[in-house]
């Protein structure tokens, strides 16, 4: 599962930290979705119940979940 976010949200994301050292990772869908991982999305919804995100990941509490369909990557070194 991942939850799909924007472009803008996804610009937002780059370079900060979830967890200590855990930085977000979007990446882009089959469909061309900027997503983030199960796990980024649910550490950032247990942070809003506890009411300690920052205020601006804020947005992550609104995402949903959807089915992952990874991009189809061909092998380079065939």
């Amino acid at each position: 599962m991942i939850a799909i976010i924007t472009e803008l949200q996804k610009n937002i994301l780059i370079g900060k930290t979830f967890e200590q050292d855990s930085y977000f990772n979007p990446i882009l869908d089959l469909n061309d979705n900027w997503i983030i991982s199960e796990i980024e999305y649910y550490y950032c919804l247990g942070l809003w119940y506890l009411d300690e995100l920052n205020s601006d990941l804020q947005f992550i509490h609104t995402l949903t979940l959807s089915e992952y369909f990874p991009k189809i990557i061909e092998n380079p070194f065939v």
